[in-house]
């Protein structure tokens, strides 16, 4: 039987971030330097097939400190952790290794930054996402005011509107973000904003090139989880951006055919914390079923590299401080 012709667009930058790479390669590297089991807070990265991998080796996951014991390492996921967290920690004298992304870091500097020069925070960012938890544990309680839309800024209630600084969760929608900066700036013309947008350049690039991919897509799957957040921003990007249809699928198990009967021409990207090995089981499922010719949709290129914390470069002997 003859396939049908295909053309699958493939997008480029597309899956695992400098951040999400390291972050990986801690617990790997934690696990080789004091063997299993090595306690993880909350998922490293918000992808079942690397944490199921990750765990295969020894890794154990959970969500509070309090789930993990005194004498094995834990390690702190990507996403950040409030400051009362490795306080915790040190206070029980555990081993524990910070997998925070830099570009989160980031983001705690500055809020504690402006903290300390008396402003309050707004922060721009999806309650109960584990980043924006740690973001805002970096300060007191009430010192950062969380608004996720532009409706929320019109109703937010501020200390003093002429002392407000403002930071995002930087895996968010870059144009829904500019609408609510836009908001902010708006109902309190002194806000304070970061020297650099918070938003990732892997969160970034990844936006631009399904926004140059989508218009010649009948259809568009994004790997991902349906945790990420990364990832279900793509999805919306591409919807808005022209493509009917743009779906998040986790493995190329999930993909819905009956859904793409009839395309021609198809987008494929994946979130942050998407392996490639998942995005070419989609592409050879698609092989299997088209005619497929692939074009890279090419928008950027990153060479971001992100240096593991000094401990697991050191000897066993050696413990964290």
């Amino acid at each position: 039987m003859t396939k049908a012709p295909l053309t699958l667009y493939l997008a480029a930058p597309r899956g695992f971030c400098a951040g999400v790479d390291r972050a990986i390669k801690i617990v790997e590297m934690a696990l080789e330097k004091w063997g299993a089991p090595v306690y993880v807070r909350h998922e490293i990265v918000h992808n079942k097939f690397v944490v199921d991998g990750l765990r295969d080796k020894g890794a154990v996951f959970v969500e509070e400190l309090e789930d993990c014991p005194d004498d094995r390492p834990v390690i702190f996921s990507a996403h950040g952790v409030p400051k009362a967290v490795p306080a915790a920690a040190a206070k029980r004298e555990m081993i524990y290794v910070d997998a925070t992304c830099p570009l989160v870091s980031k983001v705690h500097i500055e809020a504690q930054r402006h903290a300390d020069n008396g402003l309050q925070m707004i922060m721009i960012g999806h309650e109960g996402h584990p980043e924006t938890v740690g973001t805002m544990g970096q300060l007191p309680e009430g010192e950062v005011l969380l608004v996720e839309t532009v409706e929320d800024v019109a109703k937010v209630a501020v200390r003093d509107p002429s002392r407000l600084a403002f930071v995002t969760q930087t895996t968010l929608s870059v144009d829904d973000t500019a609408d609510i900066v836009a908001a902010l700036q708006t109902r309190f013309p002194d806000v304070v904003g970061p020297h650099k947008e918070d938003i990732c350049y892997a969160t970034t690039n990844r936006q631009e090139a399904v926004k140059a991919m989508a218009p010649h897509c009948d259809a568009m799957l994004v790997v991902g989880a349906p945790n990420s957040s990364n990832s279900r921003r793509l999805v919306e990007v591409g919807a808005r951006a022209g493509c009917n249809y743009a779906q998040l699928v986790q493995r190329a198990t999930d993909i819905d055919w009956r859904a793409l009967d009839g395309i021609r021409s198809m987008g494929i990207t994946a979130g942050a914390s998407a392996p490639e090995v998942l995005i070419n089981e989609v592409i050879d499922a698609f092989r299997d079923r088209f005619d497929v010719t692939v074009e890279t949709v090419v928008t950027a290129e990153e060479n971001v590299e992100f240096k593991v914390p000094r401990v697991l470069r050191e000897p066993a002997l050696e413990s964290p401080t």
